[in-house]
């Protein structure tokens, strides 16, 4: 196929400093950029890195840059511009205007341009999440027009709109169409209807269309379940769920087959802890989800003073299906004898800081986006650390099993200590663990060379 015309939510290109696990954006940027490792299932794989290496204690790393690495313009990739690239995301803030947590997680490190090709990296610590952490770094740089365009990918951006359209040149005689056109559609039915009309050949992100999928066979059709888990946050520092029981109790309450299968459509999976099935350590630890019983829950809760009302909060997007998940929760709390208050926050951006400000009533829906189970257990659940998600939760045995994971270097050791981690917190739950979205793409029939993976990028060949 010479061109291949794909609808997306979005058509953006970020500046630097902005990292995202937006689908669309993601689905450009492996097109035109290189992340500095790959993420694969827990695990990376070299890209713009082509190999690495560590001192036997794990403080000190160095990583080669892929050979012949050069960006779209002809200039050389070098580890200036990494070095340079690293600092402007360590000195940024996200959207809701919060600094990022790399900057936490790189306090004591040096990152250093050791050679044109070589990055060192040294830490006070053992820092062999520094892989999970490069993994999320897509290497650009500004074209004459200061847009965010210029990469090292297999693909340049030729034409770009911003949130209408973008086209893509294959830069190589490589695999893939010669020529790829993003088209921006916001919406997942009108997405789906410009494939139907035969105006595109794929559409992504079409588990959100709004009636349940019909996976219709005149087209073939892609599916992934998201590494994002959609669960509470459970208020650990004031009110019931201080109580590990309380905890333990709603997890037994909530049906999430159910929701996966009526709210969702059947595109979610339960999930059983603070990560997907393919985070670092969840395929070791081999959980199932908590199961639900309420007759369980309610013998937890006899433990517990449950006279004073809960306060459910939400907001009405982000994450999808929001409030139909909220109604079905304080419905489910309530058959086992609590009382609940639903509260709806319409401003989603500051709904975010809200919850970064620890303002989140008792339980308040969210959506944990990471792939790394690192940055999960230092952002959200460390008591160490308490970092800007962390709402609470007190742990000593979840703290030991955390540090000895940050010690770990190997991968097999880095996955048996994360094991631990998530089978702890399957245990003693610091949230109210809900379901894993199932992404979808669709495809005119006899398209090539499409795929989806875990973060719901799709993957072009």
């Amino acid at each position: 196929m010479s061109t291949l015309t794909i609808s997306l939510e979005k058509v953006d290109f970020l500046p630097p400093t902005r990292v995202t696990d937006d689908t669309s954006v993601l689905t450009l940027k492996n097109l035109v950029f290189e992340p500095l490792l790959k993420w694969e299932n827990g695990f990376v794989k070299p890209a713009l890195f082509e190999r690495w290496t560590h001192s036997p204690d794990g403080r000190q790393w160095r990583f080669f840059i892929r050979e012949g690495a050069t960006f779209h313009d002809g200039k050389s990739c070098t580890a200036d511009d990494i070095t340079g690239f690293i600092e402007g995301i360590l000195d940024a803030v996200d959207t809701f205007g919060m600094k990022w947590s790399y900057a936490r997680y790189l306090k004591n490190a040096r990152v250093i341009a050791e050679a044109a090709g070589t990055v060192r990296v040294e830490n006070p610590q053992p820092i062999a999440d520094i892989l999970d952490i490069f993994s999320e770094f897509y290497i650009c740089r500004l074209d004459a027009f200061d847009r965010p365009i210029l990469g090292t990918g297999r693909y340049r951006v030729a034409e770009f709109e911003p949130q209408k359209r973008a086209v893509l040149e294959r830069v190589a005689a490589i695999s893939g169409p010669e020529r790829i056109v993003a088209l921006a559609e916001k919406q997942a039915d009108a997405r789906y209807m410009q494939l139907k009309a035969g105006e595109v050949d794929a559409a992504l992100n079409l588990e959100r269309v709004e009636s349940r999928l019909s996976f219709d066979e005149t087209f073939d059709w892609g599916r992934a379940v998201n590494t994002l888990s959609v669960m509470y946050y459970l208020n650990c520092s004031a009110g019931i769920f201080r109580s590990a029981d309380a905890r333990l109790a709603v997890n037994h309450a909530v049906d999430t087959a159910a929701i996966a299968q009526d709210i969702f459509h059947g595109l979610a999976v339960p999930s059983s802890t603070i990560v997907s099935p393919f985070h670092l350590g969840a395929a070791k630890a081999g959980l199932e989800p908590i199961a639900y019983d309420q007759d369980r829950a309610k013998r937890l809760l006899d433990t517990v003073d449950t006279r004073n009302t809960i306060k459910l909060r939400t907001p009405t997007f982000m994450p999808e299906r929001a409030p139909e998940v909220s109604r079905f929760v304080a419905a489910s709390l309530e058959a086992v004898g609590l009382k609940v208050e639903v509260e709806t926050e319409l401003d989603r951006p500051e709904y975010a800081r809200q919850i970064g400000r620890k303002d989140m009533g008792d339980m308040a829906i969210f959506d944990s986006s990471p792939h790394s189970t690192y940055r999960i257990l230092n952002d959200k659940i460390s008591s160490e650390t308490k970092a800007v998600w962390w709402q609470g939760y007190d742990d000593a045995e979840t703290e030991a099993l955390i540090r000895a994971a940050n010690q770990a270097v190997d991968d097999a050791s880095r996955e048996t200590a994360y094991a631990r981690c998530l089978t702890r917190l399957h245990r003693n739950p610091p949230w109210l663990y809900l379901v894993h979205p199932v992404d979808v793409f669709a495809a005119a029939k006899g398209t090539v060379g499409l795929s989806i993976d875990h973060k719901g990028t799709l993957n072009i060949f």
